[in-house]
């Protein structure tokens, strides 16, 4: 599905991203994680061509990310706020998401109502802008527009961030009946490691641009990210 080679992102002489080969199988539950700096973030960004590579490339169901925009028909990503439209409505938000990819109101509002209990009563039909609700909120509403339309591969950079306990744990369920349901590619960027554990079946851990440990998920999984992150 998505095949990474000779990968580099190069900023001020400094490179921050540096993967060789990697390969993610299509309907794969990819969790990335590593530290501050490590260029989890720098990787996604260069997926959603955002940024150009300084080497290599990325190709995603055929098609080469940088030069050709088709991946962006199968492709949904939620990498922080900016991704969406602060003086919309989430309702507004979502229908505009809908119309991008081709759906009536009634057929985009069908996609988000399996997030009616991870949204908690607080976003669906409010006159609020996406502006002016809280930073988890916001982020409810951004997670929630990356599954409308069908998309074969979802990317969330650090969804569990912002927050609370119990809505973590209801976004982590959604997530993985989402993926065992739709069999989408879903690439997830965190720095909960059980979280993104729970909802993945493959664990890539980042060391200063680097692969570092490359992990079927099993019940050591947790015990061997542990140690790689003691040292």
């Amino acid at each position: 599905m998505i095949k990474v080679n000779n990968l580099s992102k190069i900023y001020n002489g400094y490179r921050v991203l540096n993967i060789e080969h990697l390969e993610i199988q299509k309907g794969e539950s990819f969790g990335l994680v590593g530290n501050n700096g490590a260029g989890k973030t720098t990787f996604f960004s260069l997926l959603l061509d955002l940024i150009q590579p300084s080497t290599g490339n990325i190709v995603s169901n055929g098609i080469e990310i940088h030069t050709s925009e088709k991946w962006k028909t199968f492709t949904n990503a939620f990498l922080d706020e900016s991704f969406l439209i602060g003086y919309l409505t989430p309702d507004e938000y979502f229908n505009f998401i809908g119309e991008l990819r081709g759906l009536s109101k009634e057929e985009t509002l069908a996609f988000v109502k399996p997030f009616q209990v991870f949204f908690n009563d607080e976003i669906l039909g409010g006159k609020k802008y996406i502006r002016d609700l809280s930073k988890g909120n916001q982020k409810k509403v951004g997670i929630a527009a990356t599954f409308i339309g069908n998309p074969e591969v979802v990317i969330l950079d650090e969804p569990f961030a912002n927050l609370d306990p119990t809505t973590q744990i209801r976004l982590k369920n959604l997530l993985k009946e989402i993926a065992d349901r739709k069999q989408i590619t879903m690439l997830i960027s965190s720095h909960d490691l059980q979280h993104t554990i729970e909802v993945s079946n493959r664990i890539v851990a980042l060391e200063k641009g680097k692969i570092v440990k490359d992990l079927i998920t099993n019940e050591n999984t947790m015990a061997e990210l542990e140690a790689l992150f003691s040292i």
